[in-house]
């Protein structure tokens, strides 16, 4: 027998960074009671994450932000050409094309999304995130600190301190979700199995304000790479310069060594260590902020305990190499909150949330496992130039003379080093780990097609697919009023969709019948509808169905269901189609 419980709240959301806030403006906006709660007095006060890539652009988009998002951005346009150097004022090694940028894939990234990849500091993103959320009903918490929790079958208590008044009390929430970052507390109260190792390395960021125009304009690029002397202690063996806002602001990352005591570094050290990387030893410079961190290489196996859920870096922890980490933690909260809004709201059972771990658990490992490699993989640019972690401004130089030499010897380095730069497409371009995940669960029934096979390099080149388990593909679609709108436009929203062509019309009474009988929200979207006009054919090229089949698309945009004919009557296709949706939703 259940007892009868008073819940506070739906979910309590431990947490503001971009899975916290996300998951809050998710929840919020699918009309689920939720509480965020934070210690910190306020958002992100340095950058940190700022690579925002097409999926996490495509779900800012669904929920109503990507204009804001856009405003707040810095375009692609002064992303790409990342630039490798012996100092800002010193030699160049190299320049990389990176996100997408180049002319060799700029087909490839516009035509797999609507959406373009922006540089968005997270000082930008968390406030979107959180206003947003709290606009749209969410409470928000600050200076609330989690202490301890405990669950039982119906809900989760948690102990918080308001750390203002310096009271405890207590939220009683169906369910908690921690959010709260790489020494989250709540994994470690629920006992999340985690992989991997902590403190493979140390870092320091150093945020400051100069103008560094003249430098960087005409390269335009958030990542500048500088080889110095003592580059290789702590960290991978080049110092970076980072843009925060063109071309004014900026992070540097130093590394320290992790085996001794953290380094201090005050105003001098630091403003010395930034003249030192840009090479201009009298440049004005603001120091805003020093921090220090550690380089990481962990991951849960799990995401999940009982009523409490996991996300963002609190169950991946990797270094900003591919810049994965704001954008996997946006994603782990796009998965989970329909599923949760759909629990809650008794329109499916709880086993649905086993999918939750089922489908971002492999996302999480592939991502620490790509950040850790694509750090090493700057090895070889050292191994050409013949330096090494000792090595001094001459020996540096005297690698660089032999680059440039008119000599055989000097033609095989540069080859050896377009190869080096080429292996760093792996972080630059990864375009395949971005946007090629694929979800097995109980939330996904496979159909009768082969094992997928992978023609291009799976985490370098992007492959659309409507097989059960991938991310509906774009195309773009002509409404009434004859503007654009993508396929991803008449998904998601909150709400499982129906998605057939004109020949699917025994389809329409199926999901009407499926509606009223299930009780859920469920759209149909005929393409070739005059409000879904396949005007430039991209749709019939990238569908894989038939016009007369069917796809059940997820809130998520993820295919959950494929068939590929009609049933000879509206009632075996309500069979079909209610049949899947039961299996999905634990019904």
């Amino acid at each position: 027998m259940t007892r009868t419980d008073t819940y506070d709240t739906d979910v309590l959301v431990v947490g503001s960074g971009p899975a916290g806030g996300s998951a809050a403006l998710l929840l919020a906006t699918y009309g689920i009671r939720t509480l965020l709660v934070t210690k910190y007095g306020w958002l992100a006060n340095t950058p940190r994450a700022h690579i925002t890539n097409q999926r996490t652009m495509e779900v800012l988009r669904d929920l109503g932000v990507e204009a804001e998002a856009l405003a707040q951005g810095s375009p692609s346009q002064v992303m790409g050409d990342t630039v490798l150097c012996t100092a800002l004022t010193g030699e160049e090694i190299g320049r990389i094309r990176s996100w997408g940028t180049g002319p060799g894939s700029l087909t490839e990234y516009a035509s797999t999304s609507p959406c373009e990849m922006i540089d968005l500091p997270q000082t930008y993103l968390e406030p979107i995130l959180t206003t947003n959320a709290a606009a749209r009903g969410a409470k928000v918490r600050f200076d609330t600190e989690f202490l301890s929790l405990t669950q039982d079958e119906d809900g989760v208590t948690a102990l918080l301190r308001d750390r203002i008044r310096g009271d405890e009390f207590t939220v009683r929430a169906r369910y908690l979700i921690g959010a709260d970052g790489g020494r989250s507390a709540v994994a470690e109260q629920i006992g999340l199995p985690m992989d991997g190792r902590m403190g493979k390395a140390g870092s320091m960021n150093i945020v400051f304000k100069a103008d560094l125009a003249r430098y960087c304009a005409h390269r335009p690029s958030v990542l500048y790479w500088v080889l110095r002397p003592g580059a290789a202690t702590g960290g991978i063996g080049m110092g970076l310069v980072r843009m925060v806002r063109p071309w004014n602001e900026w992070l540097l990352v130093w590394g320290y060594d992790i085996e001794q005591p953290p380094p201090s570094v005050d105003e001098e050290e630091a403003r010395r260590i930034v003249r030192d990387l840009i090479g201009a030893p009298d440049l004005p410079v603001e120091i805003t902020s020093t921090s220090l961190w550690t380089v990481n290489h962990t991951y849960a196996s799990d995401y999940s305990s009982g009523r409490v859920f996991c996300m963002g870096d609190a169950v991946h922890r990797h270094p900003p190499s591919n810049g994965l980490g704001s954008n996997t933690s946006v994603q782990d909260a796009y998965n989970l909150a329909w599923k949760l809004a759909m629990v809650v709201r008794g329109e499916a059972e709880p086993e649905l949330l086993d999918s939750y771990s089922a489908e971002r658990a492999p996302v999480g490992r592939q991502i620490v496992e790509r950040a850790n490699l694509s750090r090493d993989q700057f090895g070889p640019v050292f191994e050409t130039l013949g330096v090494g972690a000792d090595s001094d401004e001459r020996t540096i130089a005297e690698g660089l003379a032999a680059l440039r030499a008119g000599t055989a010897e000097g033609a095989k380095r540069r080859r050896l080093l377009e190869d080096a730069i080429q292996l760093k497409n792996y972080e630059f371009n990864a375009h395949g780990v971005e946007m090629n995940q694929r979800y097995v669960s109980g939330a996904v029934l496979a159909d009768d097609s082969p094992a997928e096979h992978w023609l291009d390099d799976q985490e370098l080149v992007s492959r659309p697919t409507t097989r059960p388990g991938a991310k509906l593909p774009h195309a773009w679609l002509v409404d009434s009023a004859g503007q654009r709108l993508s396929t991803l436009d008449v998904v998601g929203k909150g709400e499982f969709t129906v998605l057939t062509g004109l020949s699917g019309g025994v389809w329409e009474a199926a999901a009407e019948a499926c509606r009223d009988e299930l009780g859920i929200q469920l759209r149909l979207v005929r393409i070739g509808d005059d409000d879904s006009r396949d005007a430039y054919g991209e749709w019939s090229r990238v569908s894989e169905t038939p016009e007369e089949g069917v796809l059940l698309v997820r809130p998520d945009g993820y295919v959950a269901w494929r068939h590929g004919t009609a049933p000879e009557t509206a009632a075996e296709a309500r069979d079909e189609l209610r049949a899947a949706l039961r299996r999905i939703l634990g019904r």
